[in-house]
């Protein structure tokens, strides 16, 4: 199964960085493609799109400033699927995308994400103290699966202090 591109440039206010691409990201060649994930309609419901987006527009996102990548390209069923040899390689590759790129705001969907990436063990919802990248914030958000048992209004409410922000 194909890799789905990145969607990255320098001056972007935003990145979102998922663990890897579902199957049917990897099927269509679109982040966060999957039916059963909530990421277009929390991005919309959070102030942080003006109208709901779906997969295939997700390039547009660079207008507003936001862009894509994951720490492991491989798309699969589940993150479980992901080797530590993956992971470590990723972590590596994101380091020095988000150094490349420096994006005001590193937005990892889902707290493994930022435990796999930033290697600490315990980490909070929002933003970060001691960015592992310098001058990039991190910002910790919860994952937009469908399997997430999460409230919506309170997955929502935190990826509004993300749009707040921004809009400062």
């Amino acid at each position: 199964m194909k890799e789905i591109p990145d969607h990255l440039q320098t001056g972007l206010s935003i990145v979102f960085i998922g663990f890897n691409p579902s199957l049917k990201s990897g099927e269509v060649g679109h982040h966060y493609a999957n039916p059963r994930n909530n990421f277009w309609r929390i991005l919309q419901r959070s102030g942080l799109t003006p109208r709901l987006y779906t997969a295939a527009e997700d390039h547009e996102l660079l207008e507003l400033g936001y862009g894509f990548t994951n720490i492991v390209a491989r798309p699969t069923r589940a993150a479980d699927e992901i080797t530590r040899e993956e992971y470590k390689q990723g972590r590596q590759i994101l380091r020095d995308k988000l150094a490349l790129y420096r994006p005001q705001v590193a937005c990892f969907v889902g707290k493994g994400v930022y435990t796999e990436f930033s290697q600490r063990s315990k980490v909070d919802w929002g933003f970060q103290e001691n960015p592992v990248i310098p001058d990039v914030r991190e910002f910790v958000a919860p994952s937009s699966s469908g399997l997430v048992r999460m409230p919506m209004e309170e997955i929502v409410a935190i990826y509004r202090q993300l749009q707040k922000y921004i809009e400062c």
